[in-house]
């Protein structure tokens, strides 16, 4: 677990909403921890694609970006490019 105080707040946070729905028969179960798995991972990758924007503004080289976020160069790269395309382009 994390050192920061905040991570580990939102951390006991997600723990309590899946022990509440541990309880819970499997369908239900399994859609509302399918539904936080999406929502957090759209939260989630939007910031950390925005902070790997900021950090390439910044100067940073891919490989340190990709350390830092816990990823290869090779995806860091991919994230950044992804993250460049406006809305519907390039499909």
């Amino acid at each position: 677990m994390s050192d920061d105080p905040k991570i580990r707040i939102l951390t006991t946070d997600v723990a309590r909403f899946c022990a509440e729905v541990d309880q819970l028969v499997p369908v239900q179960r399994l859609r509302l921890v399918a539904q936080l798995r999406d929502a957090l991972e759209a939260v989630t990758g939007q910031a950390l694609d925005a902070a790997m924007s900021a950090a390439k503004s910044g100067g940073w080289g891919l490989r340190r970006i990709g350390a830092t976020a816990g990823l290869s160069h090779e995806k860091a790269r991919y994230r950044l490019a992804r993250a460049c395309v406006p809305d519907g382009a390039g499909r």
